[in-house]
């Protein structure tokens, strides 16, 4: 299982984030139909599709897209957590066609200007929502944004955390702390799991090796063990640094040290039992 890539038509709804010459590689659309025998062909069989934009339109059209798929477990959605009408909001996610297919919430934390973000009062009364929903929630945060995120997890601890592409750590200057530390932390709350996906564009896109990623992943594996670590591609945004193939080959080098039982808990068991599906 593949537990997070993203599609998009440029034609239905622009990426805003999609800017500058960096980028420009993925400023295209990219599909299901795209996405299929490559899964396919890198042995995955299911996936989880996550929101790209904070815009309340995309969710029901991701919804749409699970239903008519026969590879999208699941979708990671996004709803405004601080409004006011938050649970009626995700009621009607859930009734919608594919709303069946609907697993988690996710806000891009990691471009509010607030380190403490997760934890205003109207953003906890949305978390509040979202666990009595029976959903998950993804976080995207920068390093500076874990200690934040622990603490939220504490407060909420009925709530399924699922913390995306390790927090994000500084791969590329081949630093480990503060995250490793901070990450370490998060792990320590057992509602808590982590995607170990997003590692190749954390890195020197253009001089990665499996090497410089070792450090990261080792000790996400030991901080939340392999039944709270979850295989995810971040595909189409890891193509700016390697293909799909590729990242599921590499995760699979990271990996080849656990047993056959642990392998299956990354590759498959943990997204299911953290998403329900």
């Amino acid at each position: 299982m593949d537990a997070h890539h993203h599609v998009w038509d440029l034609s239905v709804r622009d990426q805003d984030w999609i800017t500058g010459p960096e980028l420009a590689p993925i400023r295209r659309d990219f599909t299901l139909a795209e996405l299929e025998p490559l899964a396919r062909g890198a042995g995955v069989v299911a996936t989880v599709l996550v929101q790209t934009v904070t815009v309340a339109d995309e969710t029901p059209e991701l919804l749409a897209l699970a239903a008519d798929s026969e590879l999208v477990a699941g979708v990671v959605g996004w709803a405004d957590l601080t409004a006011p009408d938050i649970t009626d909001r995700l009621h009607r996610l859930r009734e919608l066609p594919g709303g069946q297919y609907l697993v988690s919430i996710r806000h891009q934390v990691q471009g509010e200007p607030d380190p403490s973000w997760l934890l205003r009062p109207d953003v906890r009364r949305g978390l509040d929502a979202v666990a009595a929903a029976g959903l998950a929630y993804d976080l995207v945060v920068l390093p500076h944004q874990l200690p934040a995120c622990a603490e939220a997890a504490a407060r909420h601890p009925e709530l399924t955390f699922v913390l995306d592409h390790l927090g994000k750590p500084p791969i590329a200057a081949g630093a480990l702390q503060p995250w490793a530390a901070d990450v370490t932390s998060l792990a320590g709350l057992p509602n808590t799991f982590c995607k170990l996906s997003g590692m190749v564009t954390e890195a020197d896109p253009g001089a990665w090796t499996t090497a410089d990623l070792v450090p990261y992943a080792d000790r996400v594996l030991e901080a939340f063990g392999p039944s709270r670590l979850m295989f995810g591609s971040d595909w189409p945004v890891c193509t700016l640094a390697a293909g799909y193939t590729e990242v599921v080959d590499v995760a699979r080098e990271l990996t080849q040290d656990l047993s056959a039982g642990e392998r299956i808990e990354v590759f498959s068991g943990t997204a299911r039992r953290a998403y329900r599906l």
